[in-house]
């Protein structure tokens, strides 16, 4: 027997892998996100409110810090951010460091993937911590973060590399949280986000068990069927369909 289920285009605009960029700005927010407040990590004080994170995010945030021994060595430098938040230090950077360097490492409103709370800054725990450019450095546990954060769903959104594809300059601080299986196979392809997406919408990946593709939705509604009783994830791409992620093999599912 298959399930039947029902897409719509508010589906669009909810999940882990939405694409938020210069080109796919943020047009509606998730009304599903769930934000929870930072509570048991270590925070960098910037005398606003609570530090917030998407609640997968923090959670998986927290094991991975906690397997890498990072937690005392390792500051959570920024999290959700609102758009007001956004637009405010937008609007100091340019102020303070002008229009290149606020091009290079800070994104305009509604274009910030820390507005869906999926994007997390960490910072190597010294004296004095830089909010928008937090050193991050290739040594002690910032290193092992970076070994293992693929496992636990995250990836380093910003790559030298990648420059010319998402126009962010390098930010070894800026994790994105995407999920596994799609953070371990955008490590092992040696992907960003974009590429990723353009690739699924492309080709059906097949890995172990695991299918991912996507489905476009142009209508009020489409419908797909999913084998029943098989786990399966959704998420919108923020742009003009979804991608739905099948684990035919039960045990092959995490977060």
């Amino acid at each position: 027997m298959e399930h039947v289920i029902t897409l719509t285009p508010s589906d669009i605009h909810r999940g882990h892998l939405l694409l938020v960029n210069r080109d796919h700005p943020l047009r509606k927010i998730d009304d599903s996100l769930t934000l929870k407040r930072i509570e048991n990590l270590q925070v960098l004080d910037t005398g606003k409110e609570s530090m917030k994170l998407e609640r997968t995010c923090l959670e998986q945030l927290t094991a991975l810090l906690e397997d890498c021994n990072g937690n005392q060595d390792i500051l959570v430098v920024s999290g959700y951010r609102s758009k007001d938040e956004q637009t405010e230090l937008y609007e100091a950077s340019l102020r303070d460091h002008g229009d290149v360097f606020t091009s290079s490492y800070v994104a305009r409103p509604g274009e910030s993937e820390h507005q869906t709370g999926l994007a997390v800054d960490v910072g190597q725990r010294t004296e004095v911590v830089d909010y928008i450019c937090p050193l991050f450095p290739d040594t002690g546990a910032c290193k092992g973060f970076k070994q293992i954060a693929a496992q636990y769903g995250f990836i380093q959104r910003y790559k030298e590399s990648k420059k010319e594809i998402t126009n962010i300059a390098a930010e070894p601080w800026h994790f994105r949280y995407v999920g596994y299986p799609h953070s371990v196979i955008m490590e092992e392809r040696e992907w960003c986000l974009e590429e990723y997406i353009d690739h699924v919408k492309r080709y059906p990946i097949h890995q172990e068990r695991i299918e991912i593709y996507y489905v476009p939705i142009t209508h009020d509604f489409t419908c797909i069927t999913i084998p029943n009783g098989t786990p399966f994830t959704i998420s919108g791409n923020n742009h003009d369909g979804c991608i739905i992620t099948v684990y035919h093999d039960k045990g092959s599912e995490r977060h």
